[in-house]
């Protein structure tokens, strides 16, 4: 019994803790399609991730880590790019583009920082789609470079997740 109510006492704090995300609350209970779906600044994403076909497997067991990218951050992109991304002609690069923002495993900020830091200032993360993105740090922030030298800026970090963690990005990485 004290275990369980250890493991609701400690659930119960990272739902509190969970940063707020398009202003909509983040519940550590629920997967990150859930979540992602109730943010106002990932409704992009959300129907990126539905037009690659790619829900179902962001809502299995993981876990996985998200580098989610806000609308904004899709919208940096060249015109119309992401209204040809989705069409069902362009789903591999669609589903390419998508993978390169996920990396199977649980990597919560302070892990990140402990690699960068253990990596000599930088530590390379190989995505879903076996592209690598390298993790390091501008200032106290975490910056990802993608294959292409673009950088995202890790804006709210920690967002936990049933089945993995999302870290919000302000940029589209590319592989």
């Amino acid at each position: 019994m004290a275990t369980l109510v250890a493991s609701l006492t400690a659930a119960t704090m990272i739902a509190a803790e969970n940063p707020m995300v398009g202003g909509a609350p983040m519940s550590a209970e629920k997967d990150i399609v859930a979540n992602a779906s109730k943010s106002k600044d990932h409704t992009t994403l959300v129907a990126a991730v539905k037009a690659a076909g790619l829900v179902e497997t962001l809502q299995g067991k993981g876990p996985f880590t998200v580098f989610a990218p806000t609308n904004e951050a899709f919208e940096k992109l060249p015109a119309g790019t992401v209204e040809t991304l989705v069409k069902p002609e362009n789903k591999k690069k669609l589903t390419a583009i998508l993978t390169y923002h996920v990396v199977a495993g649980d990597y919560t900020g302070t892990k990140l920082m402990d690699a960068i830091k253990s990596g000599g200032g930088m530590a390379a993360l190989t995505t879903v789609n076996g592209e690598k993105l390298t993790a390091s740090l501008s200032g106290e922030s975490i910056k990802l470079t993608d294959a292409k030298g673009g950088t995202a800026m890790v804006t709210i970090a920690d967002v936990m997740q049933s089945n993995g963690v999302i870290h919000v990005v302000d940029t589209v990485l590319m592989p």
